[in-house]
């Protein structure tokens, strides 16, 4: 039993749900990933995803835009990412999930990425471009070294798709909220149910939703129809505005807290 499956079943024990948190690898550097990491995974994240810096993230809102941005200027690349991974791993056992594009995977070699990521700790993948029907190749690589493969799907997503989806990914589904790119969001998304439920109908693995989360009420409300919700923009954002003259690490652990309390179900 890997890292994520263990993790959503202890969670079912408890009566939880799980809290997705992502940060951008690099942003504003490495040691400050490995402390980041180690804060939230104490406050309350349940999966880290940890996002592989990209010169053109064409899913991502402005804010993880500029994190990558930043993280790159920084001299963050794709094995210094791994390389994060494994530190990371010398100070708490989260669940870790690497999320990219696939242009900066297929460069550095497929097979050589997917054992290279298990070799450092790894536990699965999301590639926000490469839809099941073009990943035979790298659910191959990953499948020979047990790295998940976690596929988007959002309410545009036909049955055919779904079910390919389902029939291939591993770890767990991740389905976005609105179509179009990521960012924190003032309101809840409205046409969650129907397409959670669509997913559910046939696949066993749980369901996370993201895109747009970006409160505990937020969280709350996910949560009462999905497995877990993802976290993203909002944290990326405390982290930018922490660093000067903040502390990214404690106002960042703080958020995550809150944001538990909704998953948990606490008023």
């Amino acid at each position: 039993m890997n890292r994520i499956e263990k993790c959503f079943n202890e969670l079912n024990k408890r009566g939880e749900k799980a809290l997705v948190c992502f940060l951008t690898s690099g942003d504003p550097d490495f040691a400050t990933t490995v402390k980041l990491v180690e804060e939230i995974a104490k406050s309350g994240a349940d999966i880290v995803e940890l996002g592989i810096p990209f010169s053109d993230p064409l899913a991502d809102g402005p804010s993880i835009q500029s994190s990558s941005f930043r993280a790159l200027q920084a001299g963050a690349t794709v094995r210094g990412v791994l390389d994060n991974v494994k530190s990371i791993r010398e100070r708490c056992d989260v669940p870790i999930v690497l999320m990219t594009y696939y242009n900066p995977i297929q460069k550095y070699g497929l097979a050589r990425f997917a054992e290279d990521a298990a070799r450092s700790g790894a536990d699965g993948v999301i590639m926000t471009d490469l839809p099941a029907e073009e990943a035979a190749d790298w659910k191959t690589a990953a499948d020979a070294v047990g790295i998940a493969t976690v596929f988007l799907l959002a309410p545009t997503s036909t049955k055919d798709r779904i079910e390919l989806a389902a029939k291939m990914g591993s770890g767990f589904m991740y389905c976005v909220s609105r179509t179009g790119v990521t960012g924190a969001r003032n309101e809840a998304p409205v046409e969650l149910k129907e397409l959670v439920g669509t997913i559910k109908l046939v696949t066993d693995l749980p369901v996370v939703v993201g895109f747009g989360i970006s409160s505990p009420e937020h969280v709350k409300y996910v949560t009462q129809i999905a497995d877990g919700a993802v976290v993203g923009s909002a944290l990326v954002n405390i982290i930018a505005d922490s660093a000067d003259p903040g502390d990214p690490v404690a106002n960042t652990g703080k958020f995550v807290r809150s944001l538990k309390e909704g998953a948990v179900g606490r008023e």
